[in-house]
């Protein structure tokens, strides 16, 4: 394998027809605002907002710590799910572990798989031009929010049709969890986390319910993070003429995605982070628990040695986010 080359996904893809997108791109456009998510992320925010109230003067210390243990939960099923698992194929899973990573995705309330899966492949695709879903060159609240507030833009739509989408279609559990979105995110993000502090720990439904908006939005606002904050401000260690960084700060809150430079390079990797720097890497310890019970398999990984020279050949020179960089490594 070349130096700079990168394992080609482990799906199909169709062939662009269409004229190269180069990143950076923003071309000038018209945005068509979508009112409806408008309205339903103010809700979100404004209710979040006494929820936070609720937190420090109503909420009890039994509804905190429920509330505070959901996100990591979710997390695995975003993460660990439909980022390595289903989005980049990065390892294999038996169907007891895909069937657990299906649920705690659906308890994220983050839409379906395949939804997320086709909008990821197309940003790994196209990254940072005007076919990138969030292309995060139209800056910061593009990429983290508003993307989602406006129509998609028509290079999104054009190339979209170019993600092959076949494996996850053919998947009977994302096939299920397609079938009974609607209900399982319901059940599994919103009812079940607002009625079980009322039964069992004897909460108001209005401090509940604002308690479960507030871990909600918080959860997006985290995920969001990757789109925007990890292509806009950190370090390049792996390759200094793309987007993506190194963000320490959304790799704590996302459980290991902000290593962005490195994923973006190597995105095939499961840990989606630099060799010997994942103690924040919650994500890959998840994957590798089941890897030693015999749940998830096939994990693939960069050896060090080749994330070493990609270092010293395209990236920036710091050596803030993973192993020290070695000046006098040489490739034979």
């Amino acid at each position: 394998m070349a130096p700079f080359a990168t394992e080609s996904p482990p799906y199909k893809e169709i062939e662009d027809p269409f004229p190269k997108l180069v990143p950076p791109q923003a071309a000038p456009r018209k945005y068509e605002i979508m009112y409806h998510n408008v309205l339903v992320f103010s809700y979100l925010h404004i209710a979040a907002l006494y929820g936070m109230y609720l937190y420090c003067t109503e909420a009890q210390w039994k509804t905190l710590i429920f509330q505070h243990s959901l996100p990591l939960l979710a997390g695995m099923g975003m993460t660990a799910g439909a980022h390595r698992l289903w989005c980049h194929r990065s390892y294999k899973a038996k169907m007891p572990l895909q069937i657990i990573l299906m649920l705690l995705n659906s308890m994220a309330g983050m839409n379906m798989v395949l939804h997320f899966a086709r909008d990821h492949r197309l940003h790994h695709r196209y990254s940072d031009t005007d076919a990138d879903p969030h292309n995060a060159t139209r800056g910061f609240f593009y990429s983290h929010i508003g993307w989602i507030m406006v129509k998609k833009h028509p290079e999104v739509l054009r190339r979209g049709k170019l993600i092959d989408m076949s494996d996850l279609y053919a998947n009977p559990v994302l096939r299920f969890q397609k079938k009974y979105t609607i209900p399982l995110i319901g059940t599994l993000c919103f009812a079940l986390p607002t009625i079980i502090p009322m039964y069992f720990f004897g909460e108001t439904l209005n401090t509940a319910w604002h308690l479960t908006i507030l871990r909600y939005t918080i959860f997006l606002n985290s995920v969001f993070l990757v789109n925007s904050a990890s292509h806009l401000w950190g370090n390049k260690p792996y390759d200094k003429q793309i987007k993506p960084v190194q963000n320490y700060a959304v790799s704590f809150l996302t459980f290991g995605e902000g290593f962005h430079n490195y994923h973006h390079s190597f995105p095939w990797d499961y840990r989606t982070a630099e060799p010997g720097n994942n103690w924040l890497n919650v994500s890959a310890k998840f994957i590798d628990f089941f890897a030693w019970i015999g749940w998830a398999y096939d994990l693939k990984a960069v050896p060090e040695d080749f994330a070493h020279s990609r270092a010293n050949k395209a990236g920036d020179g710091s050596d803030l986010w993973g192993f020290k960089r070695d000046n006098n490594f040489k490739i034979e």
